[in-house]
């Protein structure tokens, strides 16, 4: 599973990326001291698990898990016991109270990984059953119609979506976390800079595809791949 760690304390990272460490099955993807280093993250890596604290300056660990559009499971952790109805109401896995011992901390990742083996095929087939998907651009939250994409273009830590009508939406996310929001039976990977529509191929060119008059490579590694997706094999 992978988890990020949000706490605005340098000794509650700490200690979480610690007790992370013991666990075989959780791997820290990074540690964040606010909201807004949470936020960056969760656009480019795919996130199961968030460690968050909810005392923080400016945005709080409520206030950040309300605000995303894919919520990861979430166990929260604070010096304040009273806060543990509103993580639960926010259908929290654990709420963890400072300070807590390994085996505390064990016990609600224990819980925490049923729950994420138990959810993994309905969350796949709810984001199949979708047929948009929402993404940030800049400071707002788009929403991106799955019928309406030509192309994707990775663009080091960005993706740059084409859409018809020559509109454009660049979202700070990763290739592979890109992929893996996307609906496997309309979208292809055909180069380790290009996700491409199937429904919007037009021709296969030896190693390049058409889409709206633009030839795009197809790198070695993904042509086989692509060429039994498009023979129905």
């Amino acid at each position: 599973m992978n988890c990020i760690i949000v706490d605005d304390e340098p000794l509650a990272r700490d200690i979480l990326e610690e007790f992370a460490g013991k666990v075989p099955f959780l791997t820290v993807k990074a540690s964040c001291q606010n909201g807004f280093e949470a936020l960056q993250v969760l656009q480019k890596e795919k996130i199961d698990l968030i460690f968050l604290d909810i005392q923080m300056p400016d945005m709080n660990g409520i206030q950040l898990y309300e605000s995303l559009n894919y919520r990861p499971l979430v166990i929260f952790t604070t010096a304040y016991s009273n806060y543990a109805v509103t993580g639960f109401d926010l259908d929290a896995v654990d709420y963890l109270v400072k300070p807590f011992a390994f085996q505390r901390f064990l016990k609600a990742v224990n819980k925490a990984h049923e729950q994420f083996r138990s959810r993994r095929p309905a969350s796949a087939t709810a984001e199949a059953a979708r047929d948009f998907m929402f993404v940030k651009d800049g400071t707002k939250i788009v929403k991106v119609n799955y019928e309406d994409i030509l192309y994707m273009e990775g663009m080091k830590d960005y993706v740059k979506i084409l859409l018809k009508d020559k509109k454009m939406v660049l979202t700070l996310m990763s290739m592979q976390h890109m992929m893996e929001k996307l609906p496997k039976n309309r979208f292809i990977r055909i180069h380790r800079s290009y996700i491409v529509s199937l429904s919007k191929i037009e021709t296969v060119e030896k190693n390049r595809v058409v889409i709206g008059g633009k030839h795009l490579p197809v790198g070695s590694s993904y042509k086989n791949e692509l060429m039994e997706v498009l023979s129905g094999k």
